[in-house]
């Protein structure tokens, strides 16, 4: 769909964003009959961000985690190849970079979260030598594990950002399928593994933290709990980490590699908005936790990692958060009572080998919330969630998350 430099167009149900949120819940709309949805998004090819991990440490071939845009787009669904550059809730209309303006009846926002690799000083410069990695750009993934299976010596530190982070305890994946090939290889012994965690304990669940503790032991993993990465030197490849809102105690790590993860928050345009909670703490939008409407704007709605929501923001948050919200739309446009509320559920699956995971399903107080109560030994190191995380779950994702099917 093209859009004029004069065009002014309307839609029922606008979104903003095309990734795991936007498209999965554009077609749960379309499943429940409602017509004439339009998503707003910019890129031509779709990632699926849960197998970035295993790109970036040797599990996967870079091309399991993406595919065209055009070819994910649910049937029925109008595609605004186009960047937002802002929303007047008041006048119902989102406006483009190219100064277009799209009007809407209904909005959902979901444009994901945004890395800012600039808000540590020096940490973009590391990142564009051979020495900086993360699993949390498609690019860099893709660059980690040549540098990885590479490594034979030395310090590869691994840092965990601190605040909300789109599944933050994906930092840890790639240092546990490194040191499984490193052990492999024979060659662990030889390498000082560092991971620096902004929290005091690897997860904040008791089971999941004793069997990640348990595979940091196995693998002689060194770990700086309560710290984060705050300064970075790339050319002396040196990083200081310290304490949460403190100038001073910081320690400096020298490091071979670094495979690092940067702060996050909503994107920038979304704070002059008048959706946001706390323009000043990360602008995510101001959402109601149980039925994702907006508190203020009763046409506008939010998931995913943009939205202020109670939960541990992840992919598989988003499987109970479409069917809410999409439900609860198609309520509203009828104007019927609101059916659905979100119970907080969210899944951290940890790849803690190269052949097994740790599996956290929890809810937003992060007490266990297993979707196969009867077997509470699920987060157990096991192989078969390992299949589940590495095969089955990226089949659901592009055959029927996208579609609106589960």
């Amino acid at each position: 769909m093209k859009y004029g430099q004069s065009s002014s167009v309307h839609h029922n149900v606008v979104i903003i964003g095309g990734g795991n949120a936007g498209l999965s819940v554009a077609g749960r709309l379309r499943r429940y009959k409602v017509d004439d949805v339009a998503v707003i998004e910019p890129r031509e090819q779709h990632l699926y961000q849960p197998m970035f991990s295993h790109v970036a440490g040797g599990t996967a071939a870079p091309a399991k985690a993406t595919k065209p845009q055009a070819s994910v787009m649910p049937k029925g669904v109008s595609w605004i190849k186009a960047r937002v550059d802002g929303i007047d809730p008041l006048a119902q209309t989102v406006s483009l970079s190219s100064g277009e303006l799209v009007s809407y009846s209904q909005l959902i926002v979901c444009p994901g979260i945004q890395k800012n690799w600039d808000a540590v000083p020096g940490l973009g410069e590391a990142m564009d030598s051979p020495f900086g990695i993360s699993n949390y750009e498609y690019e860099y993934a893709q660059k980690a594990w040549k540098v990885l299976r590479g490594v034979r010596g030395g310090t590869v530190v691994f840092t965990q950002p601190a605040g909300p982070a789109t599944c933050a305890g994906a930092a840890q994946k790639p240092m546990y399928l490194a040191c499984d090939f490193w052990r492999q290889e024979g060659v662990l012994n030889d390498i000082r593994v560092v991971l620096v965690v902004p929290t005091p304990s690897l997860f904040g669940m008791p089971m999941i933290d004793a069997e990640l503790e348990r595979k940091v032991a196995e693998y002689g993993i060194e770990v700086r709990y309560s710290r984060q990465l705050v300064e970075v030197d790339a050319a002396e490849k040196t990083i200081q980490i310290a304490a949460e809102g403190t100038d001073g105690s910081r320690e400096t790590l020298a490091y071979d590699v670094l495979h690092a993860v940067p702060p996050q928050s909503a994107p920038n345009w979304l704070p002059a908005t008048d959706l946001c909670v706390d323009p000043d703490q990360g602008g995510f939008v101001d959402v109601d936790s149980l039925t994702l409407r907006h508190p203020r704007y009763s046409d506008v709605w939010a998931l995913g990692d943009a939205a202020a929501s109670f939960n541990s923001k992840s992919g598989g948050a988003l499987r109970q958060q479409t069917k809410v919200l999409a439900k609860n739309l198609a309520a509203a446009l009828k104007g019927k009572t609101l059916p659905e509320t979100y119970n907080g559920y969210s899944v951290c699956p940890f790849v803690v080998s190269r052949s097994s995971v740790v599996f956290a399903e929890f809810d937003d107080r992060y007490r266990p919330m297993p979707t196969i109560p009867f077997w509470k030994g699920l987060a157990k190191e096991r192989r078969l969630t390992f299949v589940a995380d590495r095969y089955v779950l990226p089949w659901v994702y592009w055959h029927l998350i996208l579609k609106g099917r589960a």
